[in-house]
């Protein structure tokens, strides 16, 4: 069906251009191209033309649409083939777990900014003791690790009873295997594998199978209990996912480019080993000069002679004793890996001494400069998060916790129809020279360029906690007596420059720039 789109649309457009007038019939008395007193532009892409070189690398390129390029076998197929490589492959674990605990953390802390200090207060109390008992960060960081290696995560908003909160809300993530449209129900315009729209193209709900498709007990399961399903309004149901082409609805794997990459990296290593082994089967051999029916004693080819440690022996006449050399790993082993490895990072924003876990390579300047690019990539995965999910959650947690009483305060009874004015506190990141970054932080509040508010969300932490927990300690060591130490001026070290800023830092920062 797609083909036949496609071929009807080639047809028209090689009808549009024999209709149009050939460049000579366009041209005027002087030559030049005219038409109706307009000029005529020919140009041309060299990426567009198809030619016996590039023929070949473009035969996948399609035009598909995005719903239709991931469709649910190419799914099916990319999120097994990625979950094979993340159990298998100790870098692709690696890479996986250290993107969800350096974009989760020990997971986020909400801030409410109304103007009830006290309410505010209750409200973080409160969501604090329920995050904590459904493991809120952990789930989060699940989510973040199902998303790369299958593409998207799928939370249910559930009631539990057996939270230890009193609002009895509850997480229940589930695979993306197991949102699907039946079969009878596929090729629909408002239902895109499990995702039903309205009329306005915004999910509306969402059919969850009620047993995962590779469950092992599925095989003695009846037909009926396999397909059965359940139809959740999209209220009860968080997707998270990452839309690289406008309009899609579901997700692929972040890693699927690096998926040959990994392939390729295993099978190179194996091959690496496998040669060594092969060389060092062979203790020795024993080889001749002498040419064939020469004066060499005459020997069975290929014949095994095993030899006793601390032996002196003679050799036949005419022969050699030689000794195989292990050429392997050869001297490109170790590059070869750090240029996948850095190609495999690159489609995660991540750098190679973050996917390595090895920055022996790197000096303090570098290394910074490299971090800066994933540091921002991580903020920007923690605003999707607060979107996607976090405020989808506090949302449904105020909902009921303005049902039970006593919990909230009588003036945040409707609080629930609208969600109140917050934020949401993320792990700072910690300063490789944490004087250079107390001297800057120092400045910064001396000139007044930031606040309170701001230096203390850099390192995940609420503004007023910190500070009603420093007055605190304040007034106990003035009740014993203890006075403040006053931290000494640092003085510059001898021969620094003016800015306390390293030679080395700064030349490979110049550079970086001017590359």
């Amino acid at each position: 069906m797609l083909k036949a789109i496609a071929n009807i649309m080639s047809r028209v457009g090689r009808g549009n251009s024999a209709a149009s007038p050939s460049p000579a019939a366009s041209r005027d008395s002087h030559g030049r191209g005219s038409r109706g007193g307009r000029r005529l532009v020919v140009a041309k892409f060299d990426s567009a033309q198809t030619t016996a070189d590039n023929r070949k690398h473009w035969a996948n390129a399609d035009g598909l649409s995005p719903n239709a390029a991931i469709n649910p076998e190419v799914r099916r197929v990319l999120r097994n083939r990625a979950r094979y490589e993340v159990a298998n492959n100790s870098y692709a674990k690696g890479i996986v777990l250290t993107l969800a605990n350096d974009t989760i953390g020990t997971g986020p802390r909400l801030q409410m900014l109304s103007d009830d200090a006290e309410a505010n207060a209750r409200i973080e109390d409160a969501f604090e003791q329920w995050s904590r008992a459904v493991d809120l960060p952990g789930k989060l960081r699940t989510m973040r690790m199902a998303r790369a290696e299958t593409g998207e995560a799928f939370a249910l908003l559930v009631n539990n009873p057996g939270v230890l909160s009193q609002v009895s809300l509850d997480v229940k993530l589930i695979e993306a295997d197991q949102v699907c449209s039946p079969l009878m129900r596929r090729g629909r315009s408002d239902e895109i594998d499990g995702i039903l729209l309205d009329q306005w193209g915004n999910p509306s709900a969402y059919r969850v199978l009620k047993r995962h498709p590779g469950d092992s007990s599925a095989l003695r399961a009846p037909i009926d209990d396999l397909l059965a399903y359940d139809t959740l309004p999209a209220a009860s149901v968080v997707h998270y996912f990452r839309a690289d082409r406008p309009g899609q609805l579901r997700g692929i794997p972040d890693i699927t480019p690096a998926l040959p990459l990994f392939a390729q990296l295993r099978r190179y290593t194996l091959a690496t080993i496998a040669a060594a082994e092969t060389a060092a089967n062979f203790a020795a051999v024993i080889y001749t000069d002498s040419p064939a029916n020469g004066e060499a004693d005459p020997l069975e080819p290929m014949d095994e002679v095993e030899l006793e440690q601390r032996l002196a022996t003679v050799l036949p006449g005419g022969w050699k004793l030689g000794q195989v050399h292990a050429e392997q790993p050869t001297t490109t082993f170790g590059e070869f890996k750090r240029e996948i490895l850095n190609e495999i990072a690159r489609c995660l924003n991540m750098p190679f001494n973050v996917a390595a876990g090895n920055s022996s390579g790197y000096n303090y300047a570098s290394g910074r400069l490299d971090h800066q690019v994933y540091f921002k990539s991580i903020r920007v995965e923690q605003h999707q998060m607060q979107l996607a999910v976090l405020d989808r959650i506090l949302k449904a947690w105020l909902n009921e916790a303005v049902l039970v009483e006593g919990l909230l305060p009588q003036s945040l009874r409707t609080i629930a129809r609208t969600l109140p004015d917050h934020a949401w506190f993320w792990d700072g990141v910690e300063h490789v020279d944490p004087a250079k970054e107390a001297n800057a932080q120092a400045t910064r509040l001396a000139n007044h360029t930031t606040t309170l508010a701001v230096e203390f969300a850099r390192q995940g932490r609420d503004w007023e906690q910190e500070l009603r927990q420093r007055a605190k300690e304040l007034a106990l060591m003035n009740e014993l007596g203890l006075a403040l130490a006053t931290p000494p001026a640092a003085a510059p070290a001898p021969n620094a420059p003016a800015d306390d800023t390293d030679p080395a830092d700064t030349v490979d920062e110049e550079t970086a720039r001017a590359n």
